[in-house]
């Protein structure tokens, strides 16, 4: 069964959508609008992984600092401290397990 779930805003200059769910698995397309846009530091305790679809970005995972660019993915392990810096508008895609109930309510 496929579902269609709404773009929202994440962060200014920053959309996100749930591409597909279950309990187990999440899929999740973040947008970037303009170079400059952040995705904040924060944690969480889902294993993430990104893959970038397009454009650059410029990630701190866990203190470490790098960059990425399209085809080039990585793992976030289980609450690491991490966010991103977009360098070139593009998408990020993330998986997250389990899924994260958080996203399937819209923002306040």
């Amino acid at each position: 069964m496929i579902k269609h779930f709404p773009e929202v805003e994440a962060d200014p200059g920053v959309k996100r959508q749930v591409l597909s769910d279950s309990p187990e698995l999440m899929v999740v397309a973040f947008r970037f609008q303009a170079a400059g846009a952040e995705g904040k530091l924060h944690n969480h305790p889902h294993v993430q992984s990104t893959y970038v679809e397009s454009g650059r970005f410029a990630f701190t995972v866990a203190g470490e600092s790098f960059d990425v660019g399209p085809g080039d993915s990585f793992v976030i392990p289980s609450n690491a401290v991490h966010g991103c810096r977009c360098l070139e508008p593009g998408t990020l895609i993330d998986t997250f397990a389990p899924r994260r109930d958080d996203f399937l309510t819209p923002n306040p």
